[in-house]
């Protein structure tokens, strides 16, 4: 189950970098919508951060 939880922290890297990809792409057209991806982006990169943080802990605790 570590692992499952490993390989999904990578996802939240995943649509950030999607979500900034596509705010570039957006910034000409809608800079409304283009802030709030980049706003996404960077939430999705905390998320990975405080996943990964929580996860080692919790498997550190886990150890005999």
């Amino acid at each position: 189950m570590g692992k499952f939880f490993k390989y999904f922290e990578y996802a939240y890297l995943f649509f950030a970098v999607l979500f900034i990809i596509t705010g570039i792409y957006e910034l000409g057209a809608s800079p409304q919508r283009s802030y709030m991806l980049f706003g996404m982006a960077a939430l999705a990169i905390f998320m990975f951060f405080f996943k990964r943080r929580f996860r080692r802990r919790f498997e550190d605790r886990n150890k005999p």
